[in-house]
């Protein structure tokens, strides 16, 4: 039996802002078979890929992330809003779609030529996952995918990650 994994996504609106309808994926992860199910399938197109690394993005892309590295058996660098992070970082600002941010990884957290996947919970205009595929490359890594649990289609933000391979779970369009 496959899980229907769009059951476990409840509609937010108007969080943050007005106008905006949050994905909250709280259910999802209150539900162990409904997360191993996501987990399975964000790292079904990558079990080949002889990855290195995986790089979450702050906050959700940390409890995906760290499952996907782990079920890949490759190490995991948290991708964290600025001022997060102890020691030298690498930092991209970028716009969202109801603001700004940037983003820093520790220079050292990939080494040149580490083949990086970014894993997040949500692709919306794609400013948070071009900025942590401009990371990777800042830091020298060989940058593999982007792998996403909801893809906001209607936003368009697969187009701003310049034809990065981009495998989403659930797409909304």
């Amino acid at each position: 039996m496959t899980l229907d994994l769009t059951t476990y996504i409840r509609d937010v609106p108007d969080f943050p802002e007005p106008g905006i309808v949050f994905k909250d994926i709280t259910p999802l992860l209150g539900d162990p078979a409904a997360l191993e199910a996501a987990v399975m399938a964000l790292c079904s197109p990558y079990r080949e890929a002889r990855l290195d690394l995986v790089a979450g993005i702050e906050s959700r892309g940390f409890i995906f992330g760290t499952a996907v590295a782990r079920e890949l058996g490759v190490g995991f660098t948290p991708v964290r809003k600025a001022g997060k992070l102890p020691r030298d970082t690498h930092e991209v600002s970028y716009d969202l779609e109801y603001g700004s941010a940037t983003l820093e990884v520790h220079t050292d957290a990939i080494t040149p030529g580490a083949r990086v996947l970014v894993v997040d919970d949500v692709l919306a205009t794609g400013g948070t996952a071009a900025a942590t595929c401009e990371l990777v490359k800042r830091s020298g890594g060989v940058l593999s995918g982007v792998a996403v649990l909801i893809e906001l289609v209607f936003l368009g933000g697969r187009q701003r990650l310049s034809g990065t391979p981009v495998s989403s779970v659930l797409t909304v369009s």
